[in-house]
């Protein structure tokens, strides 16, 4: 049995107790590298946990404790994981939000629990939180910031650096003998682990407590899934507010000791990739079609002999990789001709994109289009899906190394039991799944029932287990026909184009299903360039017909994959991006239906009433938080 196992086994780990293990036994081992002014900066796990205890007597000095919240807002920083751990260690609820959270969604966090202090990144956070004490947040009697610059000349009552802090939070456990040791033993497995919010596609973002056993449980049916082993390289990029980076960054690093690199920006997220090269990446299917479409854009521009050689090696991998995915033998590459397109093209591509080093890569959080999976499959990244939700602390399904099948999410996870009821609902069991809903009781027996989460939603079990998800319960609907139909599967079938960034299917209760879209800026910016469309903004070329004839494709091929009373007939593309600032979508950009569809009420109507052009005003928030109008007459285009 290893020492993994053997101290995992008993389900009675806490954060504390896995801090102090790493230190005392692993503690010159890299705990944390974080790149500041281009140099990556190393820390220990002895140095990591010296610190983190720092933070928890500091933070204790100021008034932090059980039931109190401590708000976290930045980018990913290493000094805010630390602030995480250390709030954890002392039973009070770290309560992290996105670093592009508006004042009045911040404001919403004030109802639920007494903030005391936060932890910020920078100036420009702790001009937020400024804002929201001033708006009634007067409880946060501390901010403590990691960046200093531009705030030297500040005269705030309760504004600290994190140096400060950790100097009186040194003093104090210098004065007080037995503290180490008590508050790595102070929390217990119940205490609060994260304090993280639903998304909020239907209303206002529920709380969602997971404590110390919800989220090592995860972590460790994770371990035993496969999905990570111990020791791993990681990259830690993913917002901080969303269950998958607390999930692999935190809690999963503990358990698992892994090395996680906090880049310097989120701007120099792809450079320090490749410096680091991790062997485990977690990404959403954006970001995986992202860089597929800046490899693509690249070849296109490289020299003629370079883009026969990817053509000639990559179109026969992918044709391979499509033969496996679909039962059949690959045939297409010998291992020579494998080998050689490894060192000509395979290896060369991986290595400048920081995946020569992948043992796991993972995608999660929507579908993810079959030719984006197909070719990184056939690039060599064994490029796998999972499935899980803030309620099941991340870790739930997820696909074997063997067992790849475009369509399911894989199995449940050792440790995860899953059902399908009556309604055709997923249901779960497991030490991962949270106790409820914060202060929300009725919402709480909504959600579970003996034990069961009802995940909300829709999909059904394979004959071997494996679990395939459909879409939201509650956004199934029915056309006037009677027929019925999961908007969000067609959505993301549509947001399989790389031209394609978000979508809004309407239909229910009428005789034909139609969709609003929005381009993507950057993949269809270039394709104009490239073959010489004129465009002199966003709402300009969305309205080009050659743009049209481009996102064309993809509704046809959803029309061939669904029903004929299914079938898309009418499309709009909208003058700008859904963008959640103005509400359309959530931070982890969600579709909030409702809202979308009081938005563009004029467009929908368009859409089914014969005419052939509809004038809209958007609303756009910019940077600066002004709120402004795009103006715009929009052609109705047939499928």
């Amino acid at each position: 049995m290893t020492d993994l196992t053997e101290k995992m086994s008993s389900g009675g780990e806490t954060i504390g107790a896995l801090l102090a293990r790493n230190a005392s036994r692993h503690g010159k081992d890299i705990a944390l590298r974080e790149k500041k002014r281009g140099i990556w900066e190393e820390t220990t796990w002895a140095e990591y946990a010296e610190e983190v205890l720092a933070c928890a007597a500091g933070l204790e000095k100021i008034g932090v404790g059980p039931g109190k919240a401590v708000l976290i807002l930045g980018d990913n920083r290493a000094r805010l994981y630390g602030g995480m751990l250390a709030v954890s260690l002392l039973g009070a609820y770290a309560m992290p939000a996105y670093p592009g959270a508006t004042l009045e969604e911040l404001r919403h966090f004030l109802g639920e629990v007494e903030i005391v202090a936060a932890i910020a990144e920078d100036q420009e956070q702790v001009d937020k939180i400024l804002e929201l004490k001033g708006a009634g947040a007067e409880g946060i009697s501390h901010i403590i910031y990691d960046e200093a610059r531009g705030l030297g000349f500040y005269e705030v009552d309760g504004l600290m650096s994190w140096d400060h802090l950790i100097e009186v939070g040194q003093h104090v456990l210098n004065e007080t003998p037995g503290l180490r040791e008590d508050l790595f033993g102070r929390a217990k497995p119940g205490d609060p682990a994260i304090f993280m919010h639903s998304s909020g596609t239907t209303g206002k973002p529920k709380g969602i407590v997971l404590s110390q056993k919800n989220v090592l449980a995860a972590a460790r049916n994770g371990h035993a899934a496969g999905v990570f082993e111990e020791n791993e390289e990681i990259l830690a990029y993913l917002p901080m507010a969303w269950v998958g980076d607390f999930a692999i960054t935190v809690a999963a690093a503990l358990l698992c000791r892994f090395t996680v690199n906090v880049p310097e920006r989120q701007e120099t997220v792809v450079r320090d990739m490749r410096e680091i090269a991790p062997t485990f990446y977690l990404a959403a299917p954006r970001s995986w079609d992202q860089m597929l479409t800046t490899i693509q854009v690249g070849m296109e521009n490289s020299t003629p002999v370079k883009k026969w050689l990817y053509h000639f090696f990559m179109d026969r991998a992918i044709a391979a990789e499509t033969r496996k995915l679909n039962g059949k033998s690959g045939g297409l590459l010998e291992p020579f001709g494998r080998l050689l397109g490894e060192v000509m093209v395979f290896g060369p591509i991986k290595d400048q994109f920081g995946m020569s080093r992948l043992r796991s890569a993972f995608t999660g959080g929507e579908a993810i289009g079959e030719d984006t999976f197909v070719f990184y499959r056939a690039l060599g990244i064994k490029l796998r899906q999972f499935y899980g939700q803030t309620e099941n602390s991340a870790i739930t399904a997820m696909q074997a190394p063997n067992e790849v099948r475009l369509h399911t999410v894989g199995k449940p996870a050792p440790g995860v039991e899953a059902k399908i009821d009556e309604s055709g609902e997923i249901l779960l069991r497991a030490e991962s799944v949270f106790e409820g809903y914060f202060n929300k009781p009725e919402a709480t027996a909504e959600a579970l029932t003996d034990g069961w989460l009802h995940t909300g939603d829709a999909g059904y079990l394979e004959k071997d287990g494996q679990l395939v998800v459909l879409g939201r319960v509650s956004e199934v609907m029915h056309t006037a026909g009677g027929e019925r139909y999961v908007p969000n599967y067609i959505e993301n079938r549509l947001k399989f184009s790389p031209y394609i960034k978000d979508a809004a299917v309407i239909g229910a209760g009428l005789d034909e299903l139609t969709a609003m879209v929005c381009m993507d800026f950057e993949a269809v910016g270039h394709w104009a360039e490239v073959n010489g469309v004129p465009y002199v903004s966003y709402s300009d070329l969305s309205q080009r017909d050659e743009v049209a004839a481009l996102l064309r494709p993809a509704f046809e091929r959803v029309n061939k994959v669904v029903t004929e009373p299914l079938r898309l007939k009418r499309f709009v593309c909208l003058p700008k991006e859904f963008d959640p600032d103005d509400g359309e979508i959530t931070r982890t950009r969600k579709l909030r239906r409702k809202v979308v569809q009081e938005r563009y009420a004029d467009v929908i109507a368009a859409l089914y009433d014969g005419t052939k052009e509809v004038h809209v005003s958007a609303q756009v928030t910019y940077e600066t938080g002004e709120v402004g109008k795009v103006e715009r007459s929009l052609p109705v285009r047939e499928v």
